[in-house]
């Protein structure tokens, strides 16, 4: 009968009146094992429902003496609720002493499901690794990131979710493996699970740091081409945009990324774009350096000038270089002399004696050129 009554009240929620008619069942020296055993598990539960955990173990413990075989969701819910008594005690002693017996009775689940044939809860190994986590100061931080590793690598195998990726790929950056790291992110960003810029910007700069400039900026075209949802702080209403902005920062990191995959074509517009938004003259000056690189050659003086009249360069000096250097290759020598020997005035000794060096190759090309002139106007008038 009070098995009975148990149940009405577990299914309707009064669960104080379900616990009262599960010990007026434990109570009585006619129950029978099965129902006692039971009704042992069942009050656990309600205890831990009532978020009275010291009682829901004490109840679970009794459980566990009394059945016969302990099962995976046992030792769970054993778990859990030492892990919840951990997070509530002062004491950090006996709280990681409650994280230890949360992660030992947590293997315990595990194992126990691999025994019975199915696969451990996705919950499980979120709790485990956040035991491994709070148990860093006791068992060390190396320790600790290695033992969260093992966790989250099982995680994105048997529940793929992007937070796992993200997981695992912060530890591996942690622990300093770049490549893992990279691997990680490319991982979730394969299954499209990236919807931060941050999370593009990371994977983009990994890939560079890894010699695949190619595919980094294949990473941030994606983010500049994928939207997502927000809510405006001012109107606070919902609208797309773009995950990665086209703010001067990003776009200097695309360009460099085709640049440095040789891939000038596709750096340029975008360098063209960055320097139009930028607040200082830099950005025009590498714009130049690569329109010279392309051999545009009025572009890049054009961008070079734009950009010494901005101002805040880095290195005016070996701004001015470039500039004479493009000036060179239009033949407008008395020009190129001209930044050349701005140049040379820079207390940089490189770039003086690099400076003087230009002078004297602009003068000598520019008599080879005017005697050229000179034998062709010679030529056409013998004829």
């Amino acid at each position: 009968m009070w098995n009975y009554w148990g149940y009405v009240y577990f299914s309707e929620e009064r669960f104080s009146d379900a616990m009262r008619a599960y010990r007026n069942l434990l109570a009585e020296p006619e129950s029978t094992i099965p129902l006692r055993v039971a009704s042992l598990y069942t009050l656990a539960q309600l205890n831990f429902v009532n978020e009275d955990y010291e009682e829901g173990v004490k109840v679970l413990l009794q459980w566990m003496q009394e059945v016969e075989v302990i099962t995976a969701q046992g030792w769970s819910l054993l778990g859990q609720a030492y892990f919840q008594l951990g997070s509530d005690k002062k004491s950090e002693s006996e709280k990681l002493d409650y994280y230890e017996k949360a992660l030992e009775s947590m293997l315990s689940a595990v194992k126990t499901a691999e025994i019975e044939e199915y696969k451990p809860k996705e919950n499980w190994y979120v709790l485990m690794a956040a035991c491994y986590s709070e148990l860093q100061s006791r068992i060390g931080k190396e320790e600790s990131l290695y033992k969260q590793l093992d966790i989250y690598e099982i995680l994105v195998n048997l529940y793929p979710k992007k937070m796992y990726f993200i997981q695992l790929g912060g530890i591996y950056g942690q622990l300093n493996r770049e490549l893992d790291y990279m691997i990680t992110l490319n991982a979730a960003y394969q299954k499209d699970l990236l919807d931060k810029e941050s999370e593009y910007l990371a994977l983009t700069q990994l890939l560079l740091l890894n010699n695949n400039p190619y595919w980094a900026a294949k990473v941030l075209e994606a983010g500049r081409v994928k939207k997502v949802p927000v809510i405006d702080e001012k109107t606070k209403e919902e609208k797309i945009v773009p995950v990665v902005k086209d703010n001067e920062k990003n776009l200097k990191l695309l360009a460099d990324a085709w640049r440095m995959a040789q891939e000038i074509e596709l750096a340029i517009p975008i360098m063209e774009k960055a320097a139009k938004i930028a607040k200082d003259g830099q950005t025009f000056i590498i714009l130049g350096s690569l329109y010279l690189s392309e051999d545009k050659l009025e572009e890049a003086v054009n961008a070079i000038e734009q950009g010494l009249k901005k101002g805040k360069v880095k290195n005016a000096s070996q701004a001015r270089l470039t500039l004479g250097q493009a000036h060179f290759e239009l033949q407008n020598f008395d020009q190129a002399k001209k930044e050349f020997r701005i140049a040379a005035r820079d207390d940089d000794k490189k770039i003086k004696k690099t400076a003087n060096s230009w002078i004297k190759y602009t003068e000598n090309e520019e008599i080879r050129v005017k005697n050229l002139a000179l034998r062709r106007d010679y030529i056409q008038n013998q004829g």
